[in-house]
Formats: C-alpha cells, structure tokens, sequence
C-alpha cells in the first residue's frame, strides 16, 4: 500500500532547513541593557576585557607565603595578609607571611606552602619539605589577559557569561534588539480554552504551544488569536502581523483543503519558497517571505504543529536573532526496546521515552500512537526518535538516533 504523503516532489528536511537558514539575514538593531536583564540575549559586539583575570598574583590556598631560602625548612613569619589586604614591606629569602586563599602574593614572595604542611612555633614556621618556586600561585592575567576577547558577537549569554562579565567590572552590554514574533491560528472550528465547546469545535492548542515556546527563548510575541477561514481576515492579519513582526508564524491552512487559504493569501501577498516537506509528522509546512518579515506556516494537527516548529522554525529564529553559529540538534545513539514501525519516503519523528539499563545503555521506546493529532503522547514523550526518509521499519535491539526534547 502505499502512502499519498510520500509522493515525489516533497523537500528533504534536510534541504528545508539549509534553504530556511540561507534565505534569513539577521536583525540589524542593537540596543545596550544591564548585564542583569541579558540572560538568553544575543551580544552584538566582540567583548573584550579591560583588566587582567586575576587583577595580581595571589594564592591558590590558605597557607604560607614565602620567599625562598635554600639553607633551611624553617622561615621567620613577619606578617599575615588576607583576602582584600596587601603586605607592606618586601620578603627577603627565609622570610614568610601568613596568606590566605586569595590574598595578593607579598612582594619579594615566589611560592606558597599550605597549611598542612607547616608547623608553628611562635613566629617560626617550619615546613616539610623545601618550598617550591612558584608552587600555588595564581598569576595575574593567567585567566583573561587585558584585551583577551572573552565572548564573541552572536554569542547567546548564558548565566555563567552573566557572571563572567560581571567578573570583568562589565555592568551594561550590547546586545540584538528582541526578536518581534507574530502568531495566529485559522479555521472556523477552534475555540479559545475556557469558552463552552460548540458541538463540532475544537479547543485551539498550537498557539499555546508556540507561544510558550517562543517565550522560553526571549521572544517579543504578538498573539492575534483564532482566525476565521475568510481570505479577506487571513489577509488582514498577515498584513497587520508584517507590519509589526519580524517573523509570522500561522499555524493550520497550508494543506490542500477548500477552505485552506493561507497558501492563497502568501502567494498574493508574499513569496513562497516552499510548502510541502518529506517529513512525519509534519508535511503541509509553508516558509516564505512577506514584504517586512518572514513566514512560518505551520500544520493544523497540533503535534504536526510543535514538531515543525522544533525542527524548522526554531533554527530559524536563532539565525533571525543574530546568533553566530546555529548548531545541529543533537542527536545520540539509543537502543530499540520494540519495533519502530515506519515506511520509507519520509523522514520520521516518533514519539518515545529514553531511559537507561543496569549496564548505563540508552534505551528507547516508541509510543504506540503516532497521530498527528495525539497532542498527550507529544507531552509525555522525552524524545524523537529520528528515522531517515529511505528507512522503513527498525526491529527491536536495534540502534536508532534520538532527540531529547
């Protein structure tokens, strides 16, 4: 038997989101913020540091600061230095200074001894062993040297970068402005969560899943609802959405329906590059251009609908935002715990949890529902598992690649 869906003329995912990715030009506009609010930003600049890491030698460890004598173990303690403090004065050989983790190295001092290794007798302080040159201390500019770059334009902050900057004395960053994200759903059977159920209609679920998902990613999200099957409304909200977005993302209306217009609507209106991709769940997936922004269109089925937007949209944004370098999904090695059932023509993403046995193996199994509209396995799937276009069904022990979601 085979499948419609599987017809010559569907692009490979892969080609898709080579294509998507070529066709985008990153927002130009920066603005500067406080490093506080710059999580998950994207920088526009190189950053570089304007002092060293760390500012002055100081020591790796509570201890003994000393200038180096060859005649003997035992050194005369002429002070104590803490953390936020110096020593005044210069160490002269056989000489030391008790020296926290931290503190600035005395003048004159070319190693550290640890406590542990030191015996007290007044101001005598007799080692173990000969102290070494060098030995426990952290140089100045060991760890970012001045105009060492630290972090690259298109790099997204993360929490540590946050607190890298910090480290630096860098309180205010430039960064890509927010991405400007609209979404709408079409057709005459959804209703809004909360409203009575018509007999016929269906809750609308996929703007609550791609406005969720685009709020985890620092997006600036303009929600215009639920959008009657009427070619004039369809219009009108991809007109106001250009006017405002930087991308349109529509979810439902790109399949071959009769009052599927949303395909009719960016032909007038826009550019489509392409609207049908060799993938499952997924095939009816439209990308293109509109005069000020780009479109996304995705399924109406709402696993269709968030897997889509996983695969396709969301590399996407990244490259939309300015970020440097968008990296593959990453995929690993999991073992079969039932048979993948699928047919050759498309590529597969399957619903399934990932777990580990006794011997650390990664194992993998498929739910047993793989309904575009099954929107609950989507929910308590851990991952894809995902099966080349020319594949057919996998048997159970054998090895498949994963995505964890």
């Amino acid at each position: 038997m085979n499948d419609v869906c599987n017809a010559p003329g569907l692009l490979p995912i892969e080609t898709a989101i080579q294509n998507i990715l070529s066709s985008i030009n990153a927002i130009s506009h920066n603005e500067t913020i406080s490093i506080m609010q710059s999580v998950g930003r994207v920088l526009a600049n190189d950053v570089k540091s304007n002092i060293n890491v760390p500012a002055h030698n100081n020591s790796a460890m509570d201890g003994y600061a000393v200038c180096i004598s060859d005649k003997s173990l035992t050194y005369t303690q002429v002070g104590s230095v803490f953390a936020g403090q110096t020593f005044e004065g210069t160490l002269t050989p056989g000489q030391c200074v008790r020296i926290m983790t931290g503190a600035a190295i005395a003048p004159g001092a070319n190693g550290v001894v640890m406590q542990e290794n030191a015996s007290v007798n007044g101001d005598q302080i007799t080692f173990t062993a000969q102290p070494a040159v060098d030995e426990n201390i952290r140089f100045a500019g060991e760890d970012i040297a001045i105009n060492d770059v630290i972090l690259n334009a298109g790099d997204k902050l993360k929490a540590v970068d946050v607190g890298l900057l910090a480290s630096l004395g860098i309180a205010d960053i430039n960064v890509t402005r927010k991405l400007k994200v609209a979404v709408f759903s079409t057709g005459d059977e959804l209703i809004e969560p909360g409203q009575p159920l018509k007999k016929g209609a269906i809750y609308e679920s996929n703007r609550a899943v791609i406005i969720s998902a685009l709020q985890q990613q620092n997006v600036d999200v303009l929600d215009l609802g639920i959008i009657s099957d009427d070619k004039a409304l369809i219009t009108q909200a991809f007109l106001s959405a250009d006017e405002k977005a930087d991308a349109v993302i529509s979810s439902g209306g790109v399949s071959v329906g009769e009052a599927d217009f949303t395909k009719e609507v960016l032909n007038e209106i826009g550019n489509i590059h392409f609207w049908k991709i060799a993938m499952k769940p997924g095939k009816p997936f439209a990308f293109g251009k509109l005069p000020n922004s780009y479109f996304f269109g995705l399924p109406g089925n709402p696993v269709s609908a968030a897997v889509t937007f996983n695969q396709l949209v969301e590399p996407a944004l990244q490259k939309l935002s300015g970020l440097g370098q968008v990296a593959p999904k990453m995929r690993f090695n999991a073992i079969t715990t039932s048979v993948v059932k699928k047919r050759p023509g498309r590529a597969d993403f399957q619903r399934a949890t990932a777990s580990t046995n006794e011997q650390g193996d990664l194992l993998v199994t498929p739910f047993n529902k793989q309904g575009s509209g099954v929107l609950s396995s989507l929910s308590r799937a851990n991952c894809l598992i995902v099966v080349p276009a020319q594949s057919g069904s996998i048997a159970k022990g054998e090895t498949v690649s994963i995505e964890f979601l």
